[in-house]
């Protein structure tokens, strides 16, 4: 484990900036660190707002597919509204199907099925909209590199209005409209948008054009919020805009199918890490284990107890999900040993009997083991299908795209993607892949990183520091919880390893007499010996409020010790 500090900006500048908002100077520095410089870029740094939202007419494209739309709803045609199994497709689909419904009775919904149609746009679902007389789609995560599809659409007399956020290819399909921030021709400000907040914007275009504000939209956030946090894009901008509402429409007055999947959770508070861990994977196992459709009619249930139900089946769903995932990463995790693949540059591994709908999962723990990028193939009709993850500063889009004579079909970010290959393309493409790393990466992004905002003396951490420090969520990309580093710290003697198999660390440190601080740390129970021996270490940690018997107090939640 490599910890990395970041560079300290002026003092000057740190102390003027922390006089100016009465802040500690600490706060001050990691404002500043992560560009946020002014008063004015603090106060929407700390108190987001609505207003700061961009006009969504800036959005190539966006008065097209409101004009569409609307003479769709004045002629009365049928519109069919379809969306990616994952999270950011069904959120998207239940967004976009919930507040059409409000407009016009003719919408209906489709998700294609992971295993007899796979990834976007497919010709099964423009055939299912042709035998229902629909002539208008709105693709919501999907559709920038769907070319041929929406041309064969076109001759069937449908038009398309695209919702997307992935990278487009060099050509733009015809459709009517393709809202995409990453399209080479849209000057729209804010590029990092998920495929449900580009959704959101088609929505709130439309409010706009009514005379309507944007905080009528304000019970959509809770899709847009989990979107963004399963989607894992940068919090930063409109975004952090978007998930600050969305997070308290999730504690405050969720739709009843994200109340029903919450219901079970002890928290006064859930943050976008319990979004991403407790409501996304559960969204998400609808379309990995049975059919993403489920998680829309659950997103979109207006009783409670058909919701409860729904709930319960999706919650089967995760439980199988889970067991799956454990047993296909132990069998990739035995086959790179047996291969004697741990020295190479990247993971590529193959079984044709992998569940398809939790191979990116397994890529991820893949990734946490061997810390570089890797690919998890399985056998999908008469193709390979495999998700790829990368590690931090790797772009493993780039990497495919080098590779691309022997992929038939990719898409996705520069942190995760998806393709498909014929059988015979594999060998090739797994040598190619590895070469194309070897020769591009750099070796330090091999090593797991801890990037460290800031060093503090235990002394530091008050309940003023806390609270204003609570303040910096929601975290993720472009805004990470903040890592602190302290020196010189001895443990009061209580450290120990816990859990059922002492794999987690607890201590409690003092520092040169200072304030004794309880500590955390999960799967550090290997450096139990280290804190044991009276000497002094350093530690990364982040901090969070630890509960017991009815008592809150700030503890250190430990990354990593060292000597």
């Amino acid at each position: 484990m490599r910890w990395t500090l970041k560079p300290i900006p002026e003092t000057e500048k740190i102390n003027a900036f922390a006089k100016q908002l009465a802040i500690p100077e600490k706060i001050a520095q990691l404002l500043i660190q992560r560009g946020v410089d002014t008063y004015d870029k603090a106060k929407a740094f700390f108190r987001p707002s609505l207003e700061d939202l961009h006009d969504p007419f800036l959005m190539k494209d966006m008065d097209k597919a409101v004009a569409r739309i609307n003479s769709a709803i004045a002629q009365n045609e049928n519109i069919l509204v379809y969306g990616d199994y994952d999270v950011d497709g069904t959120t998207s689909v239940a967004l976009m199907s919930s507040y059409l419904k409000t407009l016009h009775p003719q919408v209906a919904t489709y998700i294609p099925d992971r295993y007899a149609e796979g990834y976007g746009v497919s010709y099964t679902g423009i055939d299912y909209a042709h035998d229902n007389d629909i002539t208008l789609i709105v693709a919501l995560d999907c559709g920038v590199k769907a070319i041929e599809k929406v041309a064969y659409a076109k001759k069937l007399g449908i038009d398309f209005i695209i919702c997307d956020h992935h990278r487009p290819g060099a050509e733009i399909p015809e459709a009517v409209a393709v809202l995409d921030p990453k399209r080479e021709d849209c000057d729209y400000p804010y590029k990092e948008l998920c495929g449900c907040g580009v959704g959101f914007k088609l929505i709130q275009a439309m409010e706009q054009e009514k005379g309507l504000p944007v905080k009528t939209l304000v019970p959509y956030l809770d899709l847009v919020a989990t979107a963004i946090g399963a989607d894992i894009v940068p919090i930063t901008g409109e975004n952090r805009v978007l998930a600050f509402y969305g997070l308290d429409v999730i504690n405050t007055l969720p739709r009843t199918g994200i109340q029903a999947l919450i219901e079970n959770v002890n928290k006064d508070e859930l943050t976008i890490t319990d979004v991403v861990f407790i409501i996304a994977p559960r969204i998400n196992a609808a379309g990995r284990i049975k059919h993403g459709l489920h998680a829309v009619e659950l997103l979109t249930e207006q009783d409670y107890e058909r919701a409860q139900e729904m709930a319960s089946g999706i919650e089967g769903f995760n439980a199988e999900r889970k067991d799956l995932d454990k047993v296909i990463t132990q069998e990739a995790l035995l086959q790179i040993e047996t291969n004697k693949e741990e020295n190479r540059k990247t993971t590529v591994v193959f079984q044709e009997n992998w569940h398809k709908g939790v191979i990116g999962i397994v890529a991820s723990r893949l990734t946490e083991t061997y810390y570089r990028p890797t690919l998890v193939f399985t056998k999908s009709g008469e193709k390979l299908a495999a998700s790829a993850r990368s590690v931090k500063g790797f772009d493993v889009y780039d990497a495919l795209e080098q590779c691309s004579e022997h992929i038939e079909q990719f898409g996705g970010h520069k942190y995760a993607a998806g393709l498909t290959l014929g059988e015979h393309q594999y060998e090739g493409f797994k040598q190619k892949f590895e070469e194309v790393v070897s020769s591009s990466i750099d070796e330090r992004l091999l090593i797991p990183e801890i990037t460290i905002d800031a060093e503090l003396e235990l002394d530091d951490i008050t309940p003023k520091f806390y609270r204003i420090l609570r303040q910096f969520a929601p975290y993720g990309p472009g805004n990470m919880t903040p890592v602190f580093m302290s020196k010189n710290l001895t443990d009061t003697g209580y450290g120990k390893c816990v859990g059922a198999d002492e794999t987690h660390l607890k201590c409690s440190v003092t520092q040169n007499g200072s304030q004794t601080i309880g500590a955390i740390g999960f799967g550090l129970g290997s450096k139990c010996d280290l804190i044991q021996h009276k000497k002094p270490f350093k530690a990364a940690y982040s901090l969070d409020i630890n509960e017991w018997n009815g008592t809150k107090s700030i503890q250190l939640k430990l990354r990593d010790i060292q000597e």
